[in-house]
């Protein structure tokens, strides 16, 4: 896999998120794959500290259907998202994967709130069956230790 091809991968994921085809976004991730925005800058373990989000496949399925669900009046009208991100960069590959980082710029908005979030998303990608999948995405945010309202939807 080519680092173009890799990146091509990343910045599908985001655009998946952002067309809210959410079914599609989450059969990208292995089945052990987790999706992690840590608590405080620097983090290491999200297994000893708090996290934001430290979701397996599992808890990402169940807040997909959450967001689907027609008695979900927290989404009436439902919550839309715009990633704008920079060009992703291979950091690495060893035998756990191949490694990337993109800095990005994320805006949520439903009704007349909008929250802008910025940060970097680095993933771990694997090969299942000829194809990249997510073992982790990890989302850092630049102010990650502030106070956040609902996050809705998935960076």
């Amino acid at each position: 896999m080519t680092d173009s091809e890799v990146a091509a991968f990343v910045l599908h994921e985001a655009r998946l998120i952002d067309e809210q085809r959410f079914d599609e976004w989450l059969d990208l991730f292995t089945e052990d794959g987790r999706y992690w925005m840590p608590l405080e800058y620097g983090q290491t373990d999200p297994i000893l500290h708090n996290s934001l989000f430290y979701d397996d496949k599992i808890l990402l399925r169940i807040r997909i259907e959450r967001l689907k669900g027609a008695k979900t009046y927290s989404q009436k009208p439902k919550s839309r998202c715009h990633h704008l991100m920079g060009a992703p960069l291979v950091e690495g590959r060893d035998a756990d994967g191949v490694r990337t980082w993109a800095p990005f710029h994320y805006v949520e908005t439903r009704l007349d709130e909008q929250t802008l979030y910025a940060g970097w998303a680095r993933h771990t990608l694997v090969m299942v069956d000829g194809a990249l999948r997510i073992k982790l995405k990890r989302i850092d945010l630049v102010n990650c230790d502030s106070a956040f309202g609902n996050i809705q939807l998935f960076m």
